[in-house]
């Protein structure tokens, strides 16, 4: 990625809406916009099948999102797309299914800034559940710490050009000024290919940060592409840097059982074994080939064959970043 298409996509949810508040001072002047098509996506595999890994006690998948109910929880009207309805009561029977018993709930940017989906999911959980939040720079610090009490531990920002994220880097860094002054970490979603170009500005951050879906590498380009070496090294040289494990289904070119990304994994796990987190991504937004997550489950074991492993990458890893009981 370039520099300017870098800074061009760099401030997420937040950049986004500071950037629609100076448009829509303006908006008399400007002639309307045609309606948008927002383009619809699959829902899940609803066949869970039963792997064969059981997954230790306390296990936390530290990637995953409810979707509405729309009636109560409304879909933004600029949202990037319209996925099927993934609420409460299904993504409960998910992690039941595959032996799962607690979550991170990262709000999708179909909710737009409304955080309530994660929340209410949150207080229903008797200490289970914690939350990954969307933010803009004109929520008020009294917002951030009600979020902060409701269970929430951090906040995402997509630097894709797909899902909007557009602004600039001075509210993206006033944004994590203020999540680091209440201990929270930031999520980021970056754009294929652009681990090199961001690492300096990640380095720099005063917070924790996970880089969701192993940094969207790409399987086809092997161990040797300079972007997961970027990677790597990111990992090693700032204690800060944290990677989630999940996203083989994205990462892979060779398509189902997805074993091709396995060596990308295995190769983060070993490098960091003490700041990597694994995750489902269910309802699995925007893939292309929808996964069974009781798939997903079975390459734990192929990505990190240690059961002292397991359990770091499962249990006590995601208990101490997102500050769930020790189990």
């Amino acid at each position: 990625m370039r520099r300017r298409d870098f800074l061009a996509a760099v401030a997420g949810l937040g950049g986004a809406a500071i950037l629609d508040s100076a448009r829509s001072a303006g908006a008399a002047e400007e002639p309307a916009a045609p309606a948008r098509q927002i383009p619809s996506i699959a829902g899940p595999d609803q066949n869970t099948r039963t792997s064969a890994f059981k997954a230790p006690a306390g296990a936390v998948d530290t990637h995953c999102h409810i979707f509405g109910p729309a009636a109560e929880y409304p879909f933004s009207a600029t949202r990037p797309y319209t996925p099927p309805e993934a609420p409460l009561p299904m993504f409960r029977a998910l992690h039941e299914k595959i032996g799962v018993e607690r979550a991170v709930i990262v709000n999708a940017t179909l909710h737009g800034l409304d955080n309530r989906v994660v929340t209410d999911a949150i207080a229903q959980s008797n200490g289970n559940y914690r939350g990954i939040a969307n933010v803009n720079g004109l929520m008020s610090d009294a917002d951030l710490i009600a979020l902060d009490k409701a269970g929430i531990c951090g906040c995402r920002f997509a630097f894709l050009k797909r899902l909007g994220g557009v602004g600039d880097m001075a509210a993206f860094r006033r944004l994590v000024e203020r999540a680091a002054g209440i201990g929270w970490h930031v999520d980021i979603y970056l754009e294929p290919g652009s681990v090199r170009e961001f690492s300096p500005m990640l380095k720099a951050l005063p917070a924790s940060y996970v880089i969701d879906h192993m940094g969207t590498i790409d399987a086809a380009k092997g161990l040797d592409d300079p972007d997961f070496k970027a990677l790597l090294d990111l990992q090693t040289s700032d204690e800060k840097c944290w990677v989630k494990i999940t996203g083989l289904e994205r990462a892979s070119a060779a398509g189902p059982p997805f074993h091709d990304a396995i060596p990308f994994a295995k190769r983060l796990i070993d490098n960091a074994p003490d700041r990597v987190l694994w995750g489902t991504d269910w309802p699995h937004p925007n893939v292309r080939i929808m996964p069974n997550d009781g798939d997903l489950v079975d390459l734990v074991p192929l990505c990190a064959p240690d059961p002292g492993v397991q359990r770091k990458l499962l249990v006590t890893n995601p208990e101490r970043l997102f500050r769930f009981a020790s189990s």
